[in-house]
């Protein structure tokens, strides 16, 4: 490895000690093989189990390791926003820690880019979660297809290789909360797909358990979409047109056959009913409130506890 790269390898890590070798191993022979000029940046999301300790003997042995440690765990897309800030190849990879994403893709990735693609993502053939897992992420992409304001590739996910032109746009947008496939998408330029098999964790427990998998799609959708908030307003249309609809039965039973409509609790129900309404479409303009709220604030993306190099990202403390 050189230390002027042509292609950096971002890998976010966070308590995955039990695998850390075979994976540096595996990463390190893949780009063997690329004949290319590379570095290896693991961003270090906030470990308590040791990881930190083994980045830094595997760095101390190769120069092309470079290593930025978070003083606590910031998650996933702020750890792979920190990796590409602070990316110094010409291309960069981004892929997980945690093997699903097989290094030994890196060729077929760089050759999809010699053919001409500026951003070349990786698709999930099958996947082997779960099936309540499968199912979630199965909706989550085809709602997040139908209602996002631009195109997101299914079944994608961060692992990827963008050329220089698309790691200058996604380093230049500044926002707090981090959709990292969907800024990807966002940034436009030509991106080509590279089907593969997703395979089973090697070592370790997931980090990605079912509640932050929900708050990855909300941040999502309310990246890329202001279809809640229209959900809103239809509801609120519907309610509307159903209230006047009763409006009008009631003053024709009264005016046509002399008879006021009786129902405590239909009225009740009714009552309850929009009140609840009410109380969802609060929840979801709060939603858009709270991050323009988070936005405003300017915080830093990260704090860097540790790091092996100069930083060069405009979002680190």
């Amino acid at each position: 490895m050189a230390r002027q790269p042509d292609l950096t390898v971002v890998v976010p890590v966070f308590n995955e000690s039990a695998l850390f070798a075979e994976l540096h191993a595996r990463v390190s022979a893949a780009l063997a093989k690329t004949g290319r000029p590379a570095e290896i940046i693991y961003v270090d999301d906030g470990s308590s189990d040791g990881t930190l300790d083994l980045i830094r003997a595997v760095a101390a042995r190769d120069a092309g390791v470079r290593f930025l440690s978070f003083s606590r765990n910031f998650g996933h897309q702020t750890a792979v926003s920190a990796g590409i800030e602070n990316a110094s190849g010409r291309l960069v990879l981004v892929m997980d820690g945690d093997l699903q994403d097989p290094p030994e893709l890196i060729p077929e990735f760089l050759k999809l880019h010699e053919a001409g693609a500026e951003v070349v993502y990786a698709v999930r053939r099958k996947r082997k979660e779960g099936a309540l897992l499968k199912f979630c992420y199965r909706l989550f992409y085809r709602f997040l297809a139908g209602v996002s304001d631009i195109r997101i590739p299914r079944d994608s996910g961060d692992f990827c290789l963008m050329d220089e032109r698309v790691v200058r746009v996604l380093k230049r947008m500044p926002e707090r909360r981090r959709f990292v496939r969907g800024i990807r998408a966002w940034a436009g330029f030509r991106q080509v797909p590279l089907e593969y098999e997703r395979d089973r964790r090697f070592a370790g427990e997931a980090k990605y358990n079912l509640a932050r998998l929900v708050r990855l799609a909300i941040d999502g959708i309310s990246d890329f979409s202001d279809f809640p908030l229209r959900l809103c307003a239809y509801l609120g249309y519907a309610m509307a047109g159903v209230s006047m609809a009763g409006l009008l039965y009631s003053v024709a039973s009264k005016l046509i056959y002399d008879r006021t409509p009786q129902g405590w609790t239909s009225t009740t129900i009714a009552i309850f009913f929009i009140g609840g309404v009410q109380l969802v479409m609060l929840s979801v303009v709060g939603g858009y409130v709270g991050r323009i709220y988070t936005e405003v604030k300017q915080r830093p993306l990260y704090v860097v506890k540790e790091s092996n190099f100069e930083l060069s990202g405009p979002n680190a403390l």
